[in-house]
C-alpha cells in the first residue's frame, strides 16, 4: 500500500469514526442509542467478569491437581515401585 493510498484509508476511516461518534454524542436518536446500550454493556461486563472468575477457579483447580500429581509421583519414586521381585508390571 502506498503512502498516499494509506493516507486516504486513515482518512476516510478517521472521518466514519468521527461522524458516528458526532452522532452518539450530539443526536437525540443517537443518546436514546447510546441508553438503550448501556444496559446491554453492564451485562456484557457483568459476564465477562464472572467468566474470569470461573477461568481463575478453574486455573486453580487445575494447578491444584497438578500439585498432587506431582507429588504422588516424587512419594512413589522413593519407595520401590513394585513390592516384590517377581512382579514385573501393575497389569
Amino acid at each position: 500500500m502506498t503512502d498516499n493510498s494509506r493516507t486516504m484509508a486513515l482518512t476516510i476511516a478517521g472521518a466514519v469514526i468521527g461522524g458516528v461518534a458526532g452522532y452518539i454524542l450530539f443526536t437525540e436518536r443517537g443518546r436514546e442509542l447510546r441508553r438503550r446500550f448501556e444496559p446491554a454493556l453492564d451485562n456484557l461486563a457483568s459476564e465477562l467478569n464472572s467468566f474470569r472468575v470461573t477461568i481463575e477457579k478453574a486455573a486453580g483447580v487445575a494447578n491444584e491437581g497438578w500439585k498432587l500429581l506431582n507429588e504422588a509421583m516424587e512419594s512413589g519414586s522413593q519407595t520401590s515401585r513394585y513390592p516384590t521381585l517377581h512382579q514385573k508390571s501393575p497389569f
